[in-house]
């Protein structure tokens, strides 16, 4: 199968072509060059029409990852022109070349913070622009597929991604355990529900050869989930660390977070620690995935070797070549 990635460059969509390169044809469509498909990577911007036209000819299947996705974008209209407008502008290019299929990367960010384990069928409600940029590329699709019904539109909603090479929340985690440097905030029972980026892609590759008709959504997330004090259990053991012992009271957390907001403010810098964070952090998070696993796909790793696999590669056994892939 032709199949186009749009967005591909970076940490999901580099293990997305090393997993498809062997049995399709890719091209992926970036602004950002690839450090491991280069001869693959033609760049084009999802903001610029005239940039996806001819890029988007002789494809059979469309993955859209391309996205602002950081807590701190700024302005925060970028979230619209790439996440809603983008959507909007590969649409009309896949229009234009007789392309009727679509994988696109939303997220479970549009439920929002503390929800009661949403399934597909849960009410929207982000609370970020990331959030609510995705719901409304969602809706984009919604309102094509009205008038396109002989296209395949799929969508998955992955909870938050980890594994080699990713900068992002869990990796700061893992690190701070790594060093003995975590405090941990609230009690700790908040469940945290995460997807290893081998099963995430297996995934879509999954979805693109079996998922093939109709408009369909899926959150993907590998169960069982753990809570914080689980996650740091299964961590410290396996990194020969001793379990913290200290917890902080969520307020005191808060706060901590809201002074860290103030000298981000003050010096114009992004530090590591933010109240977006710490509220995060201590959320539960928690989603359904019996829809995704019930398509017939098994993931090929479960969630603690996802983590075992991450923290070989991290932080006992750390690779040395200096390429990562930042996200939260």
């Amino acid at each position: 199968m032709r199949v186009t990635l749009v967005g591909a460059s970076g940490f999901v969509g580099t293990r997305l072509m090393d997993l498809l390169k062997d049995d399709h044809q890719l091209r992926n469509i970036d602004i950002q060059p690839s450090h491991f498909f280069p001869e693959l990577t033609v760049k084009g911007d999802v903001t610029v029409p005239s940039s996806l036209n001819a890029l988007l000819a002789d494809t059979d299947a469309v993955v859209l990852l391309a996205a602002q996705h950081r807590d701190d974008v700024t302005p925060t209209s970028l979230y619209y022109d790439t996440n809603v407008e983008g959507m909007k502008n590969v649409l009309q290019a896949m229009e234009n070349n007789g392309v009727k299929r679509i994988v696109f990367f939303s997220s479970v960010a549009i439920y929002g913070l503390d929800k009661n384990n949403p399934n597909e069928d849960a009410p929207a409600d982000p609370f970020n622009h990331y959030g609510k940029s995705k719901w409304q590329a969602e809706q984009v699709l919604q309102e094509w597929y009205k008038t396109h019904q002989d296209w395949n539109i799929d969508i998955i909603r992955p909870t938050v991604i980890f594994g080699e090479r990713n900068r992002g929340n869990v990796y700061n985690l893992l690190h701070l355990l790594s060093t003995g440097k975590f405090l941990r905030v609230g009690n700790g029972r908040n469940v945290k529900s995460m997807a290893y980026v081998g099963n995430v892609v297996a995934f879509v590759k999954y979805m693109i050869e079996n998922v093939t008709d109709g408009y369909n959504v899926f959150n993907y997330i590998d169960k069982p989930d753990f809570n914080m004090n689980q996650l740091t259990e299964v961590v410290c053991e396996k990194l020969g660390r001793k379990i913290p012992s200290i917890k902080i009271p969520y307020w005191i957390g808060m706060a901590g977070g809201y002074f860290f907001d103030f000298i981000a403010f003050i010096t114009r810098k992004k530090l590591e620690v933010s109240s977006v964070r710490v509220k995060k952090f201590c959320a539960t998070t928690q989603f359904d995935s019996t829809k995704a696993h019930n398509t017939g796909f098994k993931a090929p790793y479960t969630l603690k070797e996802g983590l075992t696999r991450t923290l070989e590669f991290e932080f006992i056994h750390p690779q040395t070549d200096g390429i990562l892939f930042e996200s939260e």
